[in-house]
């Protein structure tokens, strides 16, 4: 069957398109799987978060687990912010964008992205606030004993004095460049396409 060229060219871009999106290195993390720890509820016991140090040069995004248990029929929307110095009251170096929580959700583990990588210095300490935007006040964060030794978790603007991390990872987005095999595949396709563009109609033959 012959393809349209009208399918053709739209279908190698989004090849393209598609070889080329990111994927995510993590740096740091208390943890890799998802863990059935406590709830720090993330209204209550504002500047919290979790201290960091990075070994890469940038942070793209970072993961959280959530809690929005029992159901209550109240979503919320949450992001984070980005700090340097101290958190909540350093220097904001910037915030993700936001993310839905949905109602009556147990153990979700959630990315949140920065709109560009944000730059930071490797071996320097830094400080993760999740922080609702809008909706359910009683929707939380994981935290446990997870033993993270490059920080700990802050609550009431303070590091806990029990051992404790919230669940978190965090790291840089890599987007990789296509293929030369797609590149190739696309351009072959643009040029068929600009042919058959460019083709003269046949003349009308009379006897």
């Amino acid at each position: 069957m012959k393809i349209p060229y009208s399918i053709l060219c739209p279908a190698l871009l989004m090849a393209c398109i598609a070889n080329g999106q990111g994927t995510l290195i993590y740096d740091q993390s208390s943890a890799t799987n998802f863990s059935l720890g406590g709830g720090a509820p993330i209204q209550g016991e504002q500047p919290m978060g979790q201290s960091f140090t990075p070994t890469l040069s940038s942070v793209g995004f970072v993961e959280l687990e959530f809690d929005d248990f029992p159901a209550n029929g109240l979503s919320s929307t949450v992001y984070v912010n980005l700090w340097s110095g101290s958190i909540g009251s350093g220097t904001l170096l910037s915030s993700t964008d936001p993310v839905f929580i949905p109602d009556g959700v147990f153990n979700l583990i959630t990315n949140l992205f920065f709109p560009t990588p944000v730059p930071v210095t490797p071996g320097t300490t830094y400080y993760i606030q999740p922080y609702l935007q809008s909706g359910d006040p009683s929707v939380t964060v994981i935290a446990g004993v997870f033993n993270y030794s490059g920080g700990t978790w802050y609550y009431d603007g303070a590091p806990n004095s029990n051992g404790l991390d919230l669940w978190f990872r965090e790291g840089i987005v890599a987007t990789p460049e296509p293929s030369s095999s797609l590149l190739i595949l696309f351009g072959s396709g643009l040029f068929l396409y600009a042919r058959h563009k460019h083709k003269k109609p046949s003349l009308p033959q009379f006897d």
